[in-house]
């Protein structure tokens, strides 16, 4: 038996593929695009938010303004959307390597979406309802 040939009770990597799954597949590219996205959008939104601007300066009337422009609103739901995405697509992968037991893996997965949905309501209400209110 030659270095090169696997063992006879080992399976082979063509045996191991799922057909017609890409999940994971989708799961990594996902991972790499929102992330590089997220590059863009967070150090544009520090550039802004704390060199730009003073922070002191960052106030109620700063945030009303800024979300007075459909632009900003956009700009930070899309943040909020693939910062959640990211973060829950991570551990998912850390819930699929260290919880084993099936019982324990059906509830990981669905406090994760819980928490996912949970956060997108509250933070897509936040900003889409957002209505300033005037002092007076």
């Amino acid at each position: 038996m030659s270095v090169l040939t696997p063992p006879a009770n080992r399976p082979t990597i063509r045996t191991r593929r799922r057909a017609g799954n890409n999940f994971e597949l989708y799961s990594w590219f996902f991972m790499r695009v929102s992330g590089v996205f997220l590059l863009f959008l967070v150090f544009a939104h520090v550039v802004i938010m704390h060199i730009i601007n003073d922070v002191s300066a960052i106030n109620y009337a700063f945030v009303a303004m800024r979300w007075a422009s459909p632009f900003w609103r956009t700009y930070d739901w899309l943040m909020l959307i693939l910062a959640l995405a990211h973060g829950l697509n991570g551990l998912k992968i850390v819930v699929d390597d260290y919880v084993h037991p099936p019982g324990w893996h059906i509830l990981a997965y669905v406090g994760l979406a819980s928490f996912g949905v949970i956060f997108v309501i509250i933070g897509s209400l936040v900003i889409l309802t957002f209505e300033p209110v005037v002092p007076r």
